[in-house]
């Protein structure tokens, strides 16, 4: 076993407004762990190629920009935000837009992009441990995680999260067209050629329509201690 493997790594899966970021980081501050938002990693690409002009087409260019993009997460004390920081400047409210969301499932379908990033998500495997938050943690990133839970709802239920979410930061956002983008992009995920959205074949899978959050946390953390006796 390698050194990077002799850490622990809990992968927390699932479509996007199932509340995996927030169960996340929360979990991470407790433990005291590292943290990995996967997601913001695509969202963090499509805006660095925003920026340097790199069309979404051009796959060669965007596996380049990837692997060059320097990219960090440092949770709040609060554990229930992140700052992110993209080559040395935070641009958390800029990955939080519906646009933002739209580039990166289309960056995440793109083989040379996944295999240009899995690198650097393996980087972010330190002591004492880490979170990993996203589509394919469990399923493809870190098959060796010592416990993988994936995380799913409703589309109305995360579309209605997402909402909130959004009004509270100050977005105008249409809680129909949300709907709409939900769907679609649960469609585009689960078809996609590279890492398609679906459980491990080891995980937990939980439904949280009907949970809060802190609910999660507390189970979740409590299989995880399960797995750590054994």
């Amino acid at each position: 076993m390698t050194e990077a493997n002799k850490v622990p790594v809990l992968t927390i899966d699932g479509p996007s407004g199932s509340g995996k970021g927030t169960v996340g980081q929360l979990l991470a501050q407790r433990l005291g762990w590292h943290f990995l938002d996967s997601g913001a990693l695509y969202r963090a690409l499509g805006v660095a190629a925003d920026r340097a002009q790199v069309d979404l087409g051009n796959k060669a260019a965007l596996a380049r920009l990837a692997m060059d993009m320097d990219i960090r997460f440092t949770l709040g004390t609060d554990g229930d935000c992140v700052d992110v920081m993209l080559n040395g400047e935070e641009v958390g409210n800029v990955l939080r837009t519906e646009e933002s969301g739209r580039r990166a499932s289309i960056l995440a379908a793109i083989p040379d992009v996944r295999r240009a990033l899995l690198q650097k998500q393996h980087s972010f495997r330190q002591l004492p441990g880490l979170v990993a938050d996203g589509r394919d943690m469990g399923s493809t990133v870190f098959p060796d995680a010592l416990l993988k839970i994936y995380l799913t709802a409703s589309p109305e239920v995360r579309a209605a999260r997402r909402y909130k979410q959004l009004k509270e930061k100050g977005f105008d956002v249409n809680l129909h067209r949300l709907l709409d983008e939900i769907r679609e992009r649960d469609a585009r995920d689960a078809e996609r050629e590279a890492s398609p959205l679906k459980p491990a074949h080891d995980a937990c899978i939980l439904d949280t329509s009907q949970l809060d959050i802190s609910g999660v946390v507390e189970h979740v953390q409590g299989l995880l201690q399960q797995r750590r006796l054994r």
